[in-house]
């Protein structure tokens, strides 16, 4: 028999508070959680100490209150002869008089009360007017009369069902009777007086913290509107669509997080961009090789020695321009990475000679130095001699044999200028952007030489990479000088030698 799986008691918390799965209500519940702890800990501080504040006024007005007793039983006599009763000017003849003027004497609080006490017995209670009755506490009653008895005044504490008495009962004796002047408080009261007014503090609070939580909620929503917009564009991202951005508001935190994200869709849509592009130029320029290749493959007599020949000679042409044409490829693809350009001090007129050496190689042309910049510059060197061995390729392929080529370098206005000139075909000036991009060549091209139209492209990556830029100047059918032109960051004084 199957049995029923139980839910953890962790997932059944979450099923049962889904309203605390969002960041503004975990930060509103934090919010209010601190505050409710906070506004408690202080009422219950402010209400401690209120209780012993009432406790030691209490105290200390029935001190007084002893005080006062005490002068009017004795008056001002060291050995405590009867005082003088104020309303017949003799001596108090008993302790029923002295009591009686006494209690008339006082004005009590409504949760104040005195008692008279006579030979053990109760004889003088408060006026009617006071609703503090603690001679109807058969409980009190019995702790406070022996006490009468006693020849020292007594304080104490005693709590019964129906009242919390702090008393005070101050005996006096004279030679046929005694008695005593109870004097006493409820505390209960006292205390519900306090009660009272710490509810009244509690519901103040509770309204406080439901104001603080409304508006927490309108402040953390405007503060995470950013994150809103950050989820719903994310969500309206796609593969085929990454150019949407968010709006970027303020400057704080949150701010510096969406200029962030902006930046990461820009990184991804270049390299979204870089790879459509790699896979849309692998199948146009890999794609008619192929096709050539088969075709003649198909078409090819076994036995016909010669047909063979033909055709293995072709079919290795045609895969090593496939070669080159996947080298350009990868070099563009990895012109979009960051390490593309590894920047290091370098010679630059040791760098010049050396690509003028390497670039004889090319060609069994005159091989010129027009000019040498005798400079330490800080760029790439591998780089830059694959970009200006690039121009002195194009040069060779699109110039006649016996004119000659020349290189140089050279600092102008704190840039670094490195340049190939020959005396070629040109390129007409609505050409110059078109030969810099991808598979773009001149209109002469193809009737001078074979290409796919990637070697300026290439030098133009390698250029930017340094953030600079290639320069064409050209007149068609004289000859054209194509530059590199790179901002100079110099690891030493920069110095230009003449030829």
């Amino acid at each position: 028999m199957a049995h029923a799986t139980r839910p953890s008691p962790a997932l059944a918390g979450r099923v049962r508070l889904p309203w605390l799965i969002t960041v503004r209500s975990r930060v509103i519940a934090a919010v209010l959680a601190l505050a409710a702890l906070a506004l408690t800990i202080a009422g219950l501080t402010a209400y401690s100490l209120e209780r012993a504040m009432a406790e030691r006024r209490v105290e200390g007005y029935l001190e007084r209150a002893v005080d006062e007793f005490r002068v009017l039983a004795c008056g001002q006599s060291a050995d405590c002869a009867p005082g003088i009763d104020p309303t017949t000017g003799r001596p108090f003849a008993s302790p029923t008089d002295l009591i009686r003027v006494a209690m008339q004497s006082q004005v009590l609080a409504a949760n104040e009360s005195e008692l008279g006490i006579v030979n053990g017995k109760v004889v003088w209670t408060a006026p009617e007017g006071v609703t503090f009755r603690p001679e109807q506490d058969p409980e009190f009653v019995n702790t406070v009369v022996p006490l009468s008895e006693l020849d020292h005044v007594t304080r104490g504490r005693l709590a019964t069902p129906m009242a919390d008495y702090f008393y005070a009962v101050t005996p006096v004796r004279f030679p046929n009777q005694s008695g005593a002047l109870v004097q006493t408080f409820d505390m209960r009261a006292e205390f519900a007086m306090l009660r009272a007014t710490y509810l009244t503090y509690a519901l103040v609070a509770v309204g406080s913290l439901a104001m603080v939580g409304f508006l927490i909620w309108l402040l953390v929503g405007r503060l995470l509107q950013p994150i809103r917009l950050l989820r719903t564009t994310a969500e309206d991202i796609t593969e085929h669509d990454l150019t949407r951005r968010i709006p970027v508001h303020g400057n704080d935190d949150l701010s510096a997080l969406t200029r962030t994200v902006n930046a990461m869709l820009d990184r991804l849509n270049a390299a979204m961009g870089s790879q459509r592009q790699l896979l849309d130029d692998v199948g146009h320029e890999l794609r008619t090789p192929v096709t050539i290749v088969r075709g003649h493959l198909e078409l090819m007599d076994a036995d016909d020695a010669d047909d063979v020949r033909t055709t293995r000679a072709l079919a290795l042409d045609e895969l090593d321009r496939m070669g080159r044409l996947v080298d350009d490829l990868l070099t563009l693809a990895k012109a979009e990475r960051s390490d593309f350009i590894q920047p290091q001090p370098t010679d630059i007129g040791r760098l010049t000679d050396e690509t003028l050496e390497k670039a004889r190689g090319l060609a069994p042309r005159r091989w010129l130095l027009d000019e040498l910049a005798d400079v330490e510059a800080v760029l790439d060197p591998q780089r830059v001699t694959q970009a200006w061995l690039q121009l002195a390729s194009n040069a060779v392929k699109y110039s006649p044999g016996d004119t000659p080529i020349a290189l140089g370098s050279a600092v102008r206005d704190s840039e670094l200028w490195l340049w190939v000139r020959d005396q070629g075909v040109g390129i007409s000036p609505e050409e110059r952007e078109l030969v810099l991009a991808r598979f773009g060549r001149g209109a002469n091209a193809p009737l001078r030489a074979d290409g796919a139209g990637l070697g300026l492209a290439i030098v133009d990556k390698i250029v930017t990479g340094h953030s600079g830029r290639v320069d064409i100047e050209s007149t068609l059918g004289q000859g054209s000088t194509i530059a590199l032109v790179v901002p100079l960051q110099s690891a030493t004084p920069a110095l230009e030698a003449a030829p």
